[in-house]
């Protein structure tokens, strides 16, 4: 390509910058992947809300068959999809970085989809150690998922657009839980019984694998039903961030570079002290609530939602705030990734430690401490969640892969800690001991992140070659 021919390219993509329509294929492709984590997210949790049947046929449909199981065999049963989800996280960003997002996420929740339809079936053939193996492969095929969808935000959506799009795009999550707590007693209940919470799940994921199959894209390119200004307009900003399509399956991952990088690690830290507390307050805040302030919302679908519905409201709260504070110039991309994830890790902190000093009359206030520290821990997404794409485009799927699979990491310390330090559930000091680990985790990471936290592109973002490559060429189409 000549400078002069280059140059003309880049001006035509300049002229069509502020011509993209409001609603265009990035959106569809960002809508798309909100409902594919919302049919991930259903099968990691159908289990939770479907054990409770299975194991007590009186709670729901006693036409269908009861187990047996031990507290032991149950925490198998339950840990079993993430033992597999951790070991693929960082294969799983690799095959994502080779072959494109879509292919990896739709392969990842499509077939995981299909175990959860054959879930019934196979606990009634092999008990429950069958059904642990279907959640461990379960795990394994759902490792690449956030990779993928990282990979696909770094192609799709603009600097401007990633912590709005990019949010929403991960608020799926949220929506495949409140989906499956809202609908899971009513389908136990109903003439479907307890099986019918994998149906929905493996249905959901199968239908959603149709839709994103002929309507998904690698990148604008590759999506046919895209207007030309919309392509060009998405290129243009991406011009300096991501590499050339066809080099780009090639490009070796840095992984020296990456592992000295210290905006990597301080994303990673608040990325695991997010996951630690947020699996704190989802996990253990309920079961404090029954022995402290003797209030069961494990036992109530709409106060065990709760937080979650909060948590998704605000995150579209977040979401316009933090696109209009930008879009009017107040706040640059580094301060608003610092500004959001502060909310998001600072505020949670207040009516965390109050939760331990509530008196047991108090269970209402209780309630709404915990609402107010779920839901307002989604700033954090517009933050941390995010900067893998801020500091790596062209790896953003492998970053993702390893800071989630140190997150998971604590997604299962987490519990296990609070059975070090809760030996007596009734004992409230043990619990405020909880409570203020949770919290100082929250504190110190996310002061690391504003002191050392960046948005800037790292240098080692483009192979050697690409970047003098690039850096000639820019200088010379500014100069013609």
């Amino acid at each position: 390509m000549t400078i002069t021919k280059y140059s003309i390219e880049k001006k035509q993509k300049d002229d069509n910058k502020n011509k993209a329509p409001y609603f265009g294929a990035r959106h569809v492709q960002c809508i798309l992947m909100f409902f594919g984590l919302a049919a991930a997210y259903a099968q990691r949790v159908n289990l939770s809300v479907a054990i409770v049947a299975m194991m007590d046929k009186s709670s729901a449909n006693p036409d269908f068959e009861e187990f047996h199981w031990s507290e032991s065999t149950k925490s198998y049963l339950l840990s079993s999809f993430f033992w597999g989800y951790f070991v693929t996280q960082i294969p799983g960003s690799q095959l994502a970085h080779r072959f494109g997002g879509k292919i990896t996420l739709l392969l990842g929740i499509v077939l995981s989809g299909l175990l959860a339809l054959f879930s019934p079936l196979g606990v009634h053939l092999g008990n429950w150690q069958v059904l642990f193996g279907l959640r461990l492969c379960q795990g394994l095929l759902q490792g690449s998922t956030f990779a993928s969808i990282h990979t696909l935000l770094s192609k799709w959506i603009l600097p401007e657009e990633r912590d709005t799009l990019g949010t929403f795009a991960y608020t799926g999550l949220t929506f495949g839980s409140v989906l499956m707590m809202l609908v899971s007693g009513w389908i136990a209940s109903s003439s479907l019984g307890w099986p019918g919470t994998f149906y929905f799940a493996g249905l959901f994921s199968i239908i959603w694998g149709i839709v994103f199959y002929v309507f998904g894209a690698n990148t604008p390119r590759d999506y046919k039903w895209m207007g030309e200004e919309e392509r060009l307009y998405i290129e243009a900003a991406m011009v300096t961030t991501s590499k050339p399509e066809p080099e780009h399956a090639t490009m070796k991952t840095p992984w020296l570079k990456i592992f000295t990088s210290l905006p990597f690690w301080v994303l990673l830290l608040a990325q695991c002290a997010y996951a630690w507390g947020f699996w704190t307050m989802i996990t253990e805040i309920p079961s404090y609530m029954k022995s402290i302030l003797k209030q069961d919302i494990q036992s109530n679908a709409l106060m065990s939602a709760a937080p979650y519905l909060a948590n998704i409201l605000l995150t579209f709260v977040f979401c316009v705030l933090a696109g209009f504070l930008i879009k009017r110039g107040c706040t640059s991309a580094n301060t608003s990734r610092k500004l959001f994830n502060t909310i998001g890790f600072w505020v949670p902190i207040v009516p965390l430690i109050l939760l331990g000093y509530l008196p047991a009359d108090q269970s209402a206030l209780a309630l709404t401490m915990l609402v107010i520290a779920v839901g307002v821990s989604t700033a954090g997404n517009l933050g941390f969640l995010i900067n893998h794409i801020d500091l790596s485009p062209n790896f953003a799927g492998v970053l993702m892969g390893i800071a989630n699979c140190a997150a998971n990491i604590m997604s299962l310390l987490a519990p296990l800690a609070v059975g070090v330090i809760v030996t007596d559930a009734n004992n409230v000091d043990q619990w405020r001991i909880v409570f203020y680990n949770a919290s100082g985790m929250y504190f110190v990471c996310n002061l690391l992140f504003i002191l050392f936290g960046q948005t800037k592109i790292q240098s080692w973002n483009y192979p050697k070659t690409h970047d003098l490559q690039r850096d000639e060429r820019d200088h010379l189409s500014l100069e013609t």
